[in-house]
């Protein structure tokens, strides 16, 4: 979503528990949906674990599907995600991707913006997980510096990118949440559009 402002700090946030589920999950865990991997060439240096996720096929009509992961980290997650939209957020909204994405040492993801309707939509928001000095993360040609402990919503409609040149992985606790208003428009949307002659 287009926040007007690259990045929006939500504050702090304790991560303590999700922290330790997500770090001791196997290393299967971590490949068990690919389907970002495989669907965007900017994500092919990732790996995550994923809770709930929608491919966005048949927006706005679209199906958010529990993930494998969900059954190992819900319980761990959703405390974090009822945090922070409760402060900052409008009720009645739906989180339509979750997921723990891990950014491999000496890796990349390269600038781009997000495409999909429904990331303009939809407040992305980044809780880290892991992170080192020499993971320079980008909007619009400037450097951010995320810090565990935080919670941050990103502009994904301006060009970001991550490069991860230290010793070890960066993993950060990525949700996308779309306000019940938003929701409600693209329904009366939809409704309007009625069916083709």
């Amino acid at each position: 979503m287009d926040i007007d402002v690259p990045l929006r700090e939500l504050g702090a946030i304790d991560t303590t528990t999700l922290r330790e589920a997500i770090l001791s999950q196997e290393e299967a865990a971590w490949h068990e949906e690919e389907y970002r991997q495989q669907s965007y060439d900017v994500h092919y240096e990732t790996e995550s674990i994923v809770l709930v996720f929608t491919d966005g096929s048949n927006w706005p009509n679209i199906e958010v599907r529990k993930e494998p992961g969900w059954d190992r980290l819900a319980d761990a997650a959703v405390p974090v995600m009822n945090e922070i939209l409760g402060k900052h957020y409008s009720k009645g909204g739906r989180i339509i991707r979750a997921m723990a994405a891990k950014l491999l040492v000496g890796a990349e993801i390269k600038p781009h913006r997000d495409r999909h309707p429904s990331f303009h939509c939809g407040h992305r928001i980044h809780v880290p997980i892991t992170t080192n000095s020499k993971v320079q993360f980008m909007i619009d040609d400037q450097p951010y510096q995320f810090k565990v402990g935080q919670a941050y919503e990103l502009n994904n409609q301006k060009s970001h990118s991550v490069v991860n040149e230290g010793t070890e992985d960066r993993i950060t606790f990525i949700f996308d949440y779309v306000p019940a208003a938003v929701l409600r428009a693209l329904a009366e949307s939809s409704r309007n559009q009625g069916p083709e002659e």
